[in-house]
């Protein structure tokens, strides 16, 4: 079981969907993974849901608000990373060419965040666990978090900036002379990868791609087509497993990986 007390500092720790629809996306994800979901009360009368599995906080979802909206930023997946410092970690990014947002702030009783934009425009949130909240008790089961992956049309920039923001282990993959991706090493640990983006993706702006653990990935790709969802890319089997990629009925990419985990 991949139950989780702590994250060592640089292991991506959580996942949470800003979306446009959250009774559909609670409907569409509870239904496909099982999870169940409570809401929480969240600041100035929003609402944060968490999902859980047999009872194990594995990630969470809220409304996206209305500037990011007017912005045309589409529904997403957020991925969170732990430190031990936010708030040095947001004067690192903007020394090496990211965007903090003016620093870490607190986030209730849960802890305090950072949100970081790296250079080719891509963000993730670095976690300081000061209150209740470590991130997913539960990961790469099924049904829970296991990969994050960079989608980002300046792979190495991105790939030295995220090197020298938490200390990450880079190890390229080439093909042919082209590099074809890179796998995120934290504390010698593989702990996710950066992909370069290519013409199928349009103007897609860059973002985080969260990898989902399910025990056939066939069978999960057909429940989420009758449940709303879009396949993008798949299934296919790569060295790590058979995977794909789709949207959710709101169109917020997610992926889904068959294949052995870590506990």
């Amino acid at each position: 079981m991949g139950k989780r007390e702590s994250y060592e500092p640089g292991t991506f720790c959580w996942v949470d969907l800003a979306t446009t629809d959250p009774a559909g996306a609670k409907a569409f994800y509870a239904e496909l993974f099982g999870w169940e979901a409570e809401d929480v009360p969240a600041g100035e009368g929003g609402i944060y849901t968490v999902f859980r599995l047999d009872g194990d906080e594995v990630c969470a979802l809220y409304e996206m608000d209305a500037q990011r909206r007017d912005q045309g930023i589409p529904p997403q997946w957020f991925s969170h990373v732990s430190v031990e410092d936010a708030d040095a970690i947001a004067a690192r990014a903007d020394q090496l060419g990211g965007d903090s947002f003016e620093g870490a702030f607190d986030v209730g009783e849960a802890g305090r965040i950072a949100v970081i934009k790296d250079p080719s425009g891509a963000e993730l949130g670095a976690w300081q666990q000061t209150g209740v909240h470590i991130g997913a008790r539960r990961v790469n089961d099924p049904g829970c978090m296991t990969w994050n992956e960079l989608q980002t049309r300046d792979a190495r920039v991105t790939a030295a900036f995220y090197a020298e923001l938490f200390g990450w282990e880079m190890e390229p993959q080439e093909d042919d002379g082209r590099l074809a991706y890179v796998v995120i090493k934290n504390a010698g640990r593989a702990n996710g990868g950066i992909m370069p983006m290519a013409e199928q993706h349009g103007d897609t702006p860059p973002y985080w791609l969260a990898y989902f653990t399910v025990t056939a990935c066939d069978d999960a790709v057909a429940k989420a087509r009758e449940l709303g969802g879009e396949v993008l890319a798949g299934p296919i089997d790569l060295g790590a497993g058979r995977i794909a990629v789709l949207t959710d009925p709101q169109g917020a990419p997610f992926a889904f990986v068959e294949g052995e985990t870590d506990d």
